[in-house]
């Protein structure tokens, strides 16, 4: 009993921090249109067509699935944050696969990301990422030309998802600034915190046991945070082309890629 109440007590605690959390940096998201979402209106239709033909046709070969997103804003947090919500908010990728990934531009904060999913990051790592952005997209942006800075990111990234991986990884050894970029202390601290609370709130509820616990099989919504919002868990987990239109297939996301400014 009094193991359960500490755990109740940690559970409310934690519930009462992550309402905060969620207030405190709640985003807005643009809806998920297309393999191309032009929010920032810097892409001409025919370059947004022609982009769409290329992820279209990888996702197609091999069930990668890569979006294009260019935003009005960040909304005063980091672009790797709002890459690594953006990519699980539209669950970029197949479910069981995690094969999604994001080029994500902020033209009014000069802020580019690649964002990669779990299964992409064996190809895409962060050396490589890194790679991409630096020497094919950020020279293009300097000079204000983001439809070729753009195009020529989805195509390097197309190029290293199919097959040509350990091309750009030894390019990428070769930089001089090649180094490893990883996810900030306070990042790994709150990651960590939060999947204690979790097992420690899954354990707490299958030792409590009795006639009028839940069980699974039992109605009613399961509430779980996605992204920077709530979102039941009895709804839809997503696929490619539901109901005919562009969806993501329920990929998940880890904070691995790279970021780049001009």
């Amino acid at each position: 009993m009094l193991r359960l109440r500490s755990v109740r007590v940690v559970a409310a605690a934690a519930f009462v921090m992550a309402l905060v959390t969620v207030a405190a940096q709640a985003l807005t998201f643009p809806q998920l249109t297309g393999r191309v979402v032009d929010e920032a209106g810097i892409l001409d239709a025919a370059t947004r067509q022609s982009i769409t033909d290329k992820l279209a046709a990888v996702e197609a070969k091999s069930g990668d699935q890569i979006v294009v997103v260019t935003l009005k804003s960040l909304q005063d947090t980091s672009v790797e944050d709002y890459g690594f919500q953006l990519g699980r908010q539209w669950g970029i990728g197949q479910k069981t696969a995690n094969n999604g990934a994001l080029l994500l531009v902020a033209p009014n904060e000069r802020k580019v990301r690649i964002e990669v999913g779990y299964g992409l990051e064996g190809a895409l790592t962060d050396a490589v990422t890194r790679l991409i952005i630096q020497n094919a997209i950020l020279p293009r942006f300097r000079t204000g030309d983001f439809q070729g800075g753009i195009t020529r990111g989805v195509d390097d990234i197309i190029q290293v998802v199919s097959g040509d991986a350990e091309e750009f990884k030894r390019r990428a050894a070769q930089r001089p600034d090649s180094v490893p970029q990883g996810i900030d202390a306070a990042t790994v601290m709150m990651a960590i915190f939060i999947l204690v609370v979790f097992v420690l709130i899954i354990r707490g509820s299958m030792n409590s046991g009795g006639p009028g616990a839940r069980r699974r099989g039992s109605s009613g919504p399961i509430f779980i945070p996605s992204g920077g919002s709530w979102s039941s868990g009895s709804g839809s987990s997503g696929g490619f082309g539901g109901g005919g239109g562009f969806s993501g297939g329920g990929g998940s996301f880890g904070g691995g890629g790279s970021s780049g400014s001009w």
